[in-house]
């Protein structure tokens, strides 16, 4: 007779192993992105375009490819970017969370390291997050805030192209460490 069907052996062969970037990398990065995103388009306003902390939530949370993980990384993010921001305190934390959800959900079915799907996450996220972040405006702060497609479209593009080298540059940290 054949022996017994092991289910639990064969999907342990079949899962890769994944490298986890360091505890104090896992939190210096963000830190770095968040006083990037604060510091950087007082040097030049062309920089306000970029939304570094969201890159790098949905790189850490794709990684991590659990959505509780992705909850509580988005939620750690956008909470300590709210409280060094000028929005109300929870704004970015619910914006956060919802992409840390989102993109730990996504990094368990699609192949992350491809850099057209990184390009395509970094635009879409982008464009989820802003129009999240303008209907928490309108619906909970009952501000008079409008919604620009045509920044926001170009702003999507940047994003997305700056997530793919990101994307490289945190995968090599993540090798190495």
């Amino acid at each position: 007779m054949s022996e017994p069907f092991d289910s639990a052996t064969l999907f342990a062969r079949r899962r890769p192993a994944r490298r986890r970037l360091r505890p104090w990398l896992t939190v210096a990065i963000p830190v770095a992105a968040i006083l990037f995103q604060i510091y950087a388009p007082l040097l030049a306003g062309l920089f306000s375009y970029l939304e570094l902390p969201l890159l790098v939530t949905i790189y850490l949370c794709m990684n991590r490819r659990s959505p509780v993980a992705g909850l509580m990384i988005g939620a750690a993010i956008g909470l300590f970017q709210d409280a060094l921001s000028h929005w109300p305190i929870g704004v970015l934390g619910m914006v956060k969370t919802l992409a840390g959800f989102a993109a730990s959900s996504l990094g368990l079915r699609l192949d992350t390291d491809n850099p057209v799907v990184r390009f395509g996450l970094g635009f879409v996220f982008f464009g989820g997050h802003q129009i999240l972040l303008w209907a928490l405006r309108r619906v909970l702060l009952n501000e008079p805030a409008a919604l620009a497609p045509g920044a926001t479209l170009v702003a999507a593009v940047v994003n997305g192209a700056l997530a793919a080298p990101l994307f490289g540059l945190l995968d090599k940290l993540r090798e190495s460490s």
